[in-house]
């Protein structure tokens, strides 16, 4: 659990302008306002870690470059549409890493990498066109039902990451464990072949 905590930090770090904007206007919150609490919730992680001497990863450059464009259009056109779409270049980004061959075979046991590698590297693919289908999904959203949009950000992402970290698991979990099974059988199968 501390390992899954561990990686989520950073993303929800990404992400706490747009989580502060949601909650906001959720709250039937002005959007000028909401808007200025993301910005000024975004520049404030930065100077936050500038004081403490962190390095500060590209992507929370860009995660705050993002807001201070978006958040600035949502502002000057009262539109918080802007700032909705913000999460689509997210996911559109990160769904383009994931199309790395293998990226997920570095997170899998030995075990598991041994005997699932062709499996978890369809997943990997599986896993950008989630992105990308979630990319799509915030920006039909964010344009066409801003009043859902809150809802949407909150429930979607990450049900939807759930039901199919679920489905992986299982799948590799079910594909492994027979693959192994099937191994063992055929070692004792040989060593009863070599005693007789």
């Amino acid at each position: 659990m501390n390992n899954l905590l561990y990686a989520a930090r950073p993303l929800i770090s990404d992400f706490l302008p747009t989580i502060v904007f949601a909650i906001l206007v959720a709250m039937k919150v002005d959007v000028r306002i909401a808007t200025g609490a993301a910005l000024l919730v975004g520049v404030a992680q930065v100077a936050i870690q500038k004081l403490l001497k962190r390095k500060i990863e590209l992507l929370q450059w860009a995660s705050l470059g993002l807001v201070v464009v978006f958040g600035t259009l949502g502002i000057l056109t009262s539109d918080p549409r802007f700032l909705m779409a913000k999460p689509t270049i997210i996911y559109l980004a990160v769904g383009a890493v994931m199309l790395k061959r293998g990226w997920m075979l570095r997170y899998m046991p030995p075990i598991a990498r041994e005997h699932g590698e062709s499996l978890m590297i369809a997943f990997g693919y599986v896993w950008a066109g989630l992105m990308a289908l979630t990319a799509l999904a915030n920006l039909v959203v964010a344009v066409a039902l801003p009043s859902q949009w809150p809802a949407f950000i909150a429930v979607v992402p990450l049900t939807s990451k759930i039901a199919l970290f679920a489905v992986q698991y299982a799948t590799v979990r079910f594909y492994v464990r027979r693959r192994v099974i099937a191994e063992m059988a055929q070692v004792q199968a040989q060593a009863q072949a070599q005693a007789a």
